[in-house]
């Protein structure tokens, strides 16, 4: 399935969302669209030349729907996405939305609902203990124990997608790095991101 069949596959899936929106009350007139380019991560590029995606930010005013629509991925493989403080390394504060699992031709499509726009924001007035769920691996542990300040709020407003596992991104003959971001914190490497946006201006800025 290419890219632009992916497109025309959202927009059934949409659909629902826009007879959703009709019933809202008139008092969120506000609704838009804004629609983005998914970029390939720098660590990414060379074993997955041809990644790409597009992400549909629909806001009805008091809530948006987020779609993302990703191609050009390793068959059958789980991802895993974060709305992320910057595009790429280290990332900043980092809030996971859900997986994306890519069909046999590596497409893959996510609709989250939540707030996707210039008020999404992360915060931790005060470090506090954490529920010791996943120990591994072991570097997470402590911070998870702990705890962070932001010392107010962090506005985050770029999206990232990670491999959901290091052996996936082995198969796909990319490095074998692990990193955090998955529900057990033993993700692959990041493939795609906002990057075409500034740092401190990611595309949710510019959703109202």
């Amino acid at each position: 399935m290419k890219l632009e069949k992916a497109l025309f596959t959202a927009a059934l899936v949409l659909a629902p969302v826009a007879a959703l929106g009709q019933t809202l009350p008139p008092n969120n007139p506000n609704s838009t669209t804004f629609t983005f380019p998914l970029t390939v991560s720098p660590g990414a590029a060379s074993c997955l030349p041809n990644a790409k995606g597009v992400v549909i930010d629909h806001t009805f005013g008091n809530v948006e729907n987020l779609q993302v629509i990703v191609s050009g991925l390793p068959p059958n493989t789980d991802f895993v996405l974060f709305v992320i403080q910057v595009p790429n390394s280290p990332f900043g504060l980092a809030w996971y939305n859900g997986d994306i699992l890519t069909d046999d031709t590596g497409t893959g499509v996510i609709n989250v609902v939540g707030r996707f726009n210039i008020g999404t924001f992360i915060v931790s007035l005060g470090a506090v203990p954490s529920r010791d769920v996943f120990p591994a691996p072991p570097a997470v542990l402590a911070n998870s124990k702990t705890g962070a300040v932001t010392n107010g709020p962090v506005q985050i407003y770029h999206l990232g997608i990670w491999f959901n596992t290091p052996e996936d991104a082995v198969k796909a003959g990319c490095p074998a790095t692990a990193t955090t971001f998955t529900s057990n914190h033993d993700a692959g490497i990041q493939v795609l991101n906002t990057a075409t946006f500034p740092d401190n201006e990611g595309p949710l800025f510019h959703v109202p």
